[in-house]
């Protein structure tokens, strides 16, 4: 499966953003929460360090 990249998902989300995109806005807003969780964990994943997971301590 292809996964957005960082990038891409910030993109997105300024797309939600400018088209007034609310979490409460049905199905767009369903959208948007899935947008928003999986930008998270980009971004959390794309900010981990190697030393993150030594000693069996990752965050993965």
């Amino acid at each position: 499966m292809n996964e957005f990249t960082l990038e891409e998902l910030n993109l997105l989300l300024g797309v939600f953003e400018k088209a007034g995109v609310e979490e409460s806005a049905g199905e767009e807003g369903e959208m948007l929460k899935r947008l928003k969780a999986a930008q998270e964990n980009r971004q959390e994943l794309e900010s981990m360090e190697f030393d993150d997971c030594l000693g069996g301590a990752c965050k993965l």
